[in-house]
Formats: structure tokens, sequence, C-alpha cells
């Protein structure tokens, strides 16, 4: 072994142990011995990055990869930390270097697997986590990272085979236990309620394990039918991340979006990119999955881009993706920089579509920025998906998100989701009285169900395209699917999740209250209003 690999390997196993103060001491004295030292640089991007400073990290990790551009270690780590940035397309790009390099060890092999996860290559991430599966099949991340890929492109045998692997080798490993649930509906006489109780009570104060093991259980008691209990399990699952997570001034975001003039721009020509937006859980990914089974179209999956793009436009020095300063400063763009906007979308897109004609973007929360998207793409098709505002609260505040993004935090409340639910409802009145009929189109995810040829037709001629029967069919579509829907839309269509907010009964009095007030017909969808 190389002396760089070894003082790298060192730095890796040190700052497990939480040992910074000598690390970063003896890797500043390297660099005051030879300044292009690349294993130096890169154990002060690792220290950089286990401290959640992710700019000065990316700076550092960039380093040692120009600095060492053999070096499996520096080639994956800055492919790493650009997927932390929201970077997706430089990532995979540099995870195709580091793919490339001799010697990949497992620790790399279930890094690079989890780099092509996030960049939305599950085919080319499965391979990676098999071989750390083979080579230390002991390790129950690995087991978990195989199963949640499998999961994604269809293969629920395989991710129930490999979560079980995970539980066997770590019984309380939350997140295998909660997606083994996830898999298929509990009964009384198969559950793993026990199991995931005692984790709950073992693992109390850890915020992120309660989540997922508290949505775990409400999910379980949903399926035998306790809702009030399932409920119950919810408000204790989110109570803790709930009083950690940073606040949202939610209000004054939607003020300044509504706020942001709507002009007529050149913007970028293209009628590529269709955008699928919505709350998330109301039938994005459904809509998704009928366009995407399109012979003419690649479903790109959930980008972060245009969101990226937007923040790094208006030069807004906070932290927050989405706040009041970067809103106020895309008030002001002008024509050629929304021009510029769309050609970066676009550029950074297009290795991401396997080179289809038209692609979807099914990020949900980009219906934050359908003014701007229309601005900056206005060739675009924008399709906002709605459902039951019961619904669409409930399966909100049911549905574990990520945690890695704040603006999902309003999940975090029963009451906070249904004054979401109210802001986001003004917004789309807004947007759709701004964007012309001919870009944005709104469906309802019950109109799909109950009248699915006729809306998939309408879907198609929006989108200008011709008739497909795979649009029809397309829970055959075995495309890889990597959001919280992975499981159902492999099944055709049921009606069996409308109305689910009715089983509740006055459990959720209180957000029927606010929505009510707000002028909201709960009714909305329901069959028969």
């Amino acid at each position: 072994m190389d002396q760089s690999n070894e003082f790298i390997l060192r730095g890796l196993t040190l700052a497990a142990e939480g040992k910074y103060r000598s690390l970063y001491d003896e890797a500043i004295t390297r660099i005051k011995k030879n300044t292009e030292d690349a294993s130096a640089y890169f154990v002060l991007g690792k220290i950089s990055s286990d401290h959640n400073n992710h700019n000065k990290a990316l700076e550092l990790f960039k380093k040692a990869s120009h600095l060492a551009p053999r070096n499996l270690y520096c080639q994956t780590y800055y492919a790493q930390i650009l997927t932390l940035m929201g970077q997706q397309v430089a990532a995979k790009t540099q995870a195709d270097i580091a793919a490339t390099l001799p010697d990949t060890d497992h620790h790399i092999a279930d890094t690079l697997g989890v780099i092509y996860t996030r960049t939305g290559f599950h085919e080319l991430a499965i391979p990676w986590f098999k071989k750390s599966v083979q080579a230390q099949p002991g390790v129950a991340s690995y087991q978990y990272n195989l199963g949640a890929s499998l999961q994604f492109i269809g293969d629920l045998t395989g991710a129930e085979e490999a979560f079980k692997k995970a539980i066997e080798r770590e019984p309380e490993n939350y997140r295998a236990l909660a997606s083994l649930v996830q898999l298929r509906k509990q009964t009384k006489e198969n559950h793993r309620l026990t199991a995931l109780q005692s984790a709950f009570e073992h693992m109390r104060s850890d915020a992120d394990a309660v989540l997922h093991l508290g949505h775990a259980i409400a999910k379980s008691f949903e399926d035998l039918g306790e809702y009030s209990t399932s409920l119950s399990w919810l408000e204790q699952a989110k109570r803790m991340k709930r009083s950690q997570s940073s606040v949202v001034e939610y209000e004054s975001i939607f003020s300044a979006l509504k706020a942001l003039p709507v002009k007529q721009t050149s913007g970028t020509p293209s009628n590529g990119p269709i955008f699928i937006v919505g709350l998330p859980r109301t039938g994005t990914t459904l809509v998704d999955r009928i366009i995407g089974s399109h012979s003419a179209v690649y479903s790109a999956g959930e980008l972060n881009l245009f969101a990226g793009l937007v923040k790094q436009a208006s030069l807004s020095p906070s932290n927050l993706t989405l706040d009041r300063d970067t809103l106020h400063a895309a008030a002001n763009f002008s024509s050629s920089q929304f021009e510029t906007l769309g050609r970066q979308y676009e550029s950074l897109s297009a290795p991401l579509t396997r080179g289809a004609p038209r692609f979807t973007d099914k990020m949900p929360l980009n219906f934050l920025y359908c003014g701007l998207i229309h601005q900056a793409l206005p060739n675009a098709n924008i399709i906002v998906v709605r459902r039951n505002p019961m619904d669409s609260c409930l399966s909100n505040y049911r549905q574990l998100l990520t945690t890695q993004h704040a603006y999902y935090s309003y999940t975090y409340d029963l009451e906070t989701t249904a004054r979401f639910y109210c802001l986001f409802d003004d917004l789309i009145a807004h947007w759709t009285q701004v964007i012309p009929a001919s870009r944005l189109l709104q469906v309802r995810y019950e109109d799909i169900v109950f009248n699915q040829k006729q809306e998939t037709e309408r879907l198609l001629k929006f989108c200008g395209l011709d008739w497909e029967d795979a649009c029809l069919n397309f829970h055959e579509n075995e495309a890889p699917v990597s959001t919280a829907s992975s499981v159902q839309v492999r099944q055709p269509l049921y009606a069996g999740s409308i109305g689910r907010w009715r089983r509740y009964g006055d459990s959720l009095s209180r957000m029927q209250t606010i929505l009510r007030d707000s002028g909201i017909d709960i009714m909305q969808g329901m069959p028969g209003s």
C-alpha cells in the first residue's frame, strides 16, 4: 500500500473514532511539507464533511481528486460529496471515473452503489451493492442498501430477502425493519409489531430511528384496521423530530412566490421536459409512470436540478435553497437570465434522460417553481396532480418523507400539514391564472382511477404525444421507481386509498376544520361529490 492510501485509510479510521484534532494537525503538517499531498486534502475533506461543512469538503475533495486522478478513494469521495451538494450529473460522471479504477474494496463498492442510486442509475447501483455484500455479507447496512435498490427496480422478493438478512445481522436495524413492513400488507397472522415495538423502546433517544420505526408501527396498525392507534403512533414517531427541526417560514415563502412576476420570455425553446408536480403521495408517481411508459418519453425521476439552478442564479448568500432572499432576487431575473437558466437545466438533465426526445422530471416540490419554470422553459409541459384535500393531508402526514429536505418538515404535525395544504391550494390557483392553459394542466388522482383511459388520453394530448397502449398498462413498466410508491405503481389501478381519511373518524376533525376555514371543499374528488 502506498503512503497516500495508508494515511487515507488511517484517516478514515480515526475520523470514525472521532479523533479529529490529531488528524487535522497531521494533515496540515503534511501539506506544509508537500502542498500536493492528495491524501492530506482528502483527510481534511473528510473532517469537513463529518462536520457538515459540505462547501469546504467539496473544495477539498475536488483538490484531492485533481492531485490524485488514479486514487480510488479521492475519486469516490469527490463523487459522494457532489451528491450531497445536489450536483447529481457531476456526481454520476465522477462515479463513472471511480468505477474504472482497480482494487475496489467493499466499502468503496457500497459507496459507489449509493451514489448511483442517488443519481437515479439503479441498474448501475445494484452490481456494486452485490459486490459489497459478496465481500462482506455480515455488514447489515450493505444488505439494506441492496434491498432498497432491488425494491426500486421492482424485485420485491429480492428486496425482502436482503432486508431480512440485514435484520439477521443487526436485529434493530431500523431502516430494514421499517422497509420490510412497506413491502406487503401486514395481517394478524403475519406482522412484525413485537420486533418493531421492542426496537422502538430500545432506541427512544434516536430521533431518526423513532421516526422510521414509529411509521412502520403505524402502518402495521393501519393494515390491521386499528386507525386511531395508527394515528397515535404517528404522533409518537414525529414528536422528537418535530422538536429538533428548524422552523421553515412557509407563509412568507408562498407569499413571495405569488409576488413573482411571470413574464413572457424567449427562454429555451425546447419542448423536451415534462414537469410533474404536486404534493407528495397524491398521484405524481402514477402520472409519471403513465407518461413514462410512452416510447418517446424517459422518466428521469425526481431531479433536484431546477431549484439548485435558481438558487445559484440568485446569488443569495443564505444556506437555504428556497427563501425570501432567493425569491426576491429571482423576481428581478432578466430574459437572458431565464434563457441561461433553461439552457443549464437542459444541459444538466441531458445525461440523465438516456437520449429520449422527451423526459419527465417528477420532483413534487417543483410546484413551488412553476412560474420560474415557465419563464426559463416556456415550451415545457407542467402537470399539477391534485387529490382530495383530506386524503392529501393524511397521505403526507402518514408517509415518511426524506429527512434531508427541510421543506418536508410540515409533515411532522397534522395541523401544520393541513395549513401547508391551504398554502399549496392557493398557490396552484395563482399559477393557473398566470401560466397559459396550454402549458399547465391540472389532473385529479381520483379522475385517473375512475376514468383511466379518458384521463390518459388527456395527459398524452396535453404533452403532444400520440396514443400508446403501454400508457394504459403502466404497471407493466419495468423501469425503476425510487419513491414511496415503488410497490403500488407496479399494480393495476385500484380505488382502495380513495377516501382513506374517513376511516379515521373524529381523529382528523381539527385538520378538517383548518381546511374548511380556508374555504376548501373537503369532498373534492370523492365519488358522488
